[in-house]
């Protein structure tokens, strides 16, 4: 009881010494300064002439062509900062997303059109066109996709062609603009390129101006609908359209986007921010990093060097919140020289390392590419496995026959609420199968990467402030359902894929660890081992 109104203790002093000090430091400095500072492309507001969006019939348009501005109308944020912090620290350096957030108070006393050339400068200059690629696929749809206005989205779909127009690249919205809303044409500025790395110039025809692209794309023939902000500059150029509604400022709860309403799933991104980029936001991680580092470094050394059964109470005491549900029954129904078997959601690297302190006992776990310096840190046994389905079948059955085992069939994580096909490898292993359902909850850095560097997840995790995890031990399999009582492994990984499923409610799938690796990395997820 000591130990725990110690840690108690020490967590609230944490929580209010420290982090909340940093965040009302933020806050301060938001309020003071950031607040002034706008990156709109609405500058100047009036009363609009125009009707509301909310007054826009959505019947008989199947055949008509829309005009659409992105800031503002189809995303609710009213700057595009944020997605030049998210081009600058994934695709660039934190160095440069640094000099990108220090250019703010400059920032504050320039016109529009020159804030937004400073920004393109900072964020392009070198940047590699295949970096920015990488980004534009896999980092900025799900901050797009969270951002999306609903009122606006509901329009756009149905019209029948969509013309989207921004001043922002083109490089930063096409994809997204493209691949999920099914746009047939995107109106923005063209950047200057030499090789295959950015200059930070525009093109020679400078910043798209919406009025005069309009004429210009369309000449005399004048788009059915279009839908702008309460700016002057929109109204000009949806002055030229048959129909024209405009979109208020406020952000109404009517206007934020469900998940079940997206155009696509959102199942897989990658990128390490987890928060929305915005400046006061974006301080803050940068005021938490001295802090956040020496902390990462104790969270790892307490994985590491403390004994499992200790580890629990410091891990809480480091500001680490475990939450454990369900009960753990094997303890007296383990067969003879064989382990348990526990078969777990792949949230990140620490799945088992967590399910190991939770448990208070030793395990071992597998896993596929996992890289040297993991392997050396972990506190747990851990064997790769080699894809050779003969070979990893020997070793994990020999892995059970020393003692308890944990495996993760996705194969790999799942950052969003969905389940990656289970494969049915362990199935077969053994009749004691336990299910383990896993969530993990991160503020600032997530903790798996598909085409970064593996070997900084671990580290990157415990650089959040307070993250999370929520362990739920099933009840065992019962034998009717494992291969011992006559179903196939394939049935048996079914049916536990499908009960984690409805334990997390998380939606099961049949996309694999292989698909996951084509879309975000463009390679299959098999790291070769020099000989």
């Amino acid at each position: 009881m000591f130990l725990l109104a110690l840690i108690s203790l020490t967590k609230w002093f944490w929580y209010h010494m420290i982090v909340k000090s940093c965040y009302q430091t933020a806050k301060k400095l938001k309020s003071y300064s950031f607040n002034l500072f706008d990156l709109s492309s609405k500058p100047l507001h009036q009363p609009s002439i125009f009707p509301s969006i909310l007054n826009c019939d959505l019947k008989g348009r199947e055949s008509q062509t829309l005009v659409c501005d992105i800031h503002s109308v189809l995303l609710r944020t009213h700057s595009f900062f944020p997605y030049f912090m998210l081009i600058a620290f994934e695709g660039g350096s934190i160095l440069r997303a640094f000099i990108l957030l220090s250019s703010c108070p400059i920032l504050w006393f320039l016109s529009y059109e020159l804030k937004l050339k400073v920004m393109i400068f900072i964020t392009f200059c070198g940047l590699k066109i295949k970096d920015m690629e990488m980004i534009a696929r896999v980092v900025l749809p799900k901050f797009y996709m969270e951002n999306l206005n609903l009122m606006p989205y509901e329009v756009l779909v149905s019209a029948k062609c969509r013309v989207f127009i921004t001043s922002v690249p083109r490089v930063m919205v096409e994809g997204f603009l493209k691949e999920y809303l099914n746009g047939d044409d995107v109106i923005a500025t063209e950047l200057q390129s030499v090789g295959c790395y950015f200059t930070g110039l525009i093109s020679k025809h400078g910043l798209v101006v919406k009025h005069s692209a309009i004429m210009d794309y369309f000449g005399d023939k004048k788009p059915d609908l279009g839908i702008g902000s309460t700016c002057v500059n929109d109204h000009h150029f949806i002055s030229c359209c048959k129909e024209a509604y405009v979109v208020s400022n406020e952000i109404s709860p009517k206007s934020i986007m469900q998940r079940e309403k997206y155009p696509k799933p959102l199942i897989f991104h990658d990128g390490r921010l987890a928060f929305y980029p915005t400046p006061s936001s974006t301080l803050y991680m940068f005021m938490w990093l001295p802090i956040a580092i020496p902390l990462s470094i104790y969270r790892l050394f307490l994985g590491t060097i403390v004994y499992y059964k200790w580890g629990l109470a410091l891990v809480g005491y480091s500001g680490i919140t475990i939450t454990i549900k369900g009960y753990d029954n094997t303890k007296n129904n383990l067969e003879k020289n064989k382990g348990v078997l526990y078969v777990c959601n792949h949230r990140s690297l620490l799945d088992p390392v967590f399910l190991s302190m939770s448990l208070r006992k030793t395990l071992t776990t597998v896993t596929y590419s996992l890289s040297k310096v993991s392997e050396i840190m972990s506190p747990i046994k851990t064997m790769s496995l080699t894809r050779d389905r003969e070979q990893d079948r020997e070793t994990m059955q020999r892995l059970l026959g020393e003692g308890d085992l944990v495996v993760c069939p996705e194969g790999t994580t799942c950052r969003e609420p969905y389940l990656l096909r289970f494969s049915s490898l362990f199935a077969e292993l053994a009749d004691e199968i336990v299910p383990v359902a896993m969530q993990a909850n991160v503020s600032l850095f997530y903790g798996t990467t598909a085409s970064g560097l593996k070997w900084l997840d671990s580290f990157l995790f415990l650089m959040n402030p307070w993250p999370t995890y929520i362990i739920e031990l099933l009840e065992k399999v019962p034998k009717e359902f494992t291969c011992a009582g006559g179903k196939s492994r394939f049935e048996v990984a079914n049916y536990i894929q499908r009960e984690l499923g409805i334990a997390l409610g998380f939606e099961c799938t049949n996309i694999t660890r292989r698909d996951k690796y084509m879309m975000l990395a463009g390679n299959e997820g098999v790291v070769h081992k020099k000989k």
